[in-house]
């Protein structure tokens, strides 16, 4: 992989891709594949399943990771979780230009 080329995460179980390029930069990505996999699981829990956009460390809210979510109604939301993988917060994607 070229540097400066987002990387792409494989989730084992659900099919799920989690890219992590157009983001915070590197300072965004302090986890293993192992954290970004419980991450993920637990953010598509929270919201009823979806698909995961991306994956990044976040102290936002007190969290520790933000995982970028397109639930299955189609609106994308912001999943932060502490480092036990318990919801701090979901949070509307100010990305999402459709609302949610």
């Amino acid at each position: 992989m070229a540097a400066g080329a987002g990387v792409v995460l494989a989730v084992a179980g659900g099919g799920i891709a989690v890219a992590t390029g157009g983001d915070d930069g590197p300072a965004s990505h302090q986890y293993t594949q192992k954290q970004a996999d419980a991450a993920t699981k637990a953010a598509l829990e929270a919201t009823g399943g979806g698909r995961a956009n991306s994956v990044e460390t976040d102290s936002e809210n007190g969290a520790t990771y933000e995982v970028e979510v397109t639930k299955p109604n189609g609106s994308t939301v912001d999943v932060r979780l502490d480092d036990a993988y318990h919801v701090v917060v979901i949070e509307g994607d100010s990305e999402d230009a459709g609302g949610n």
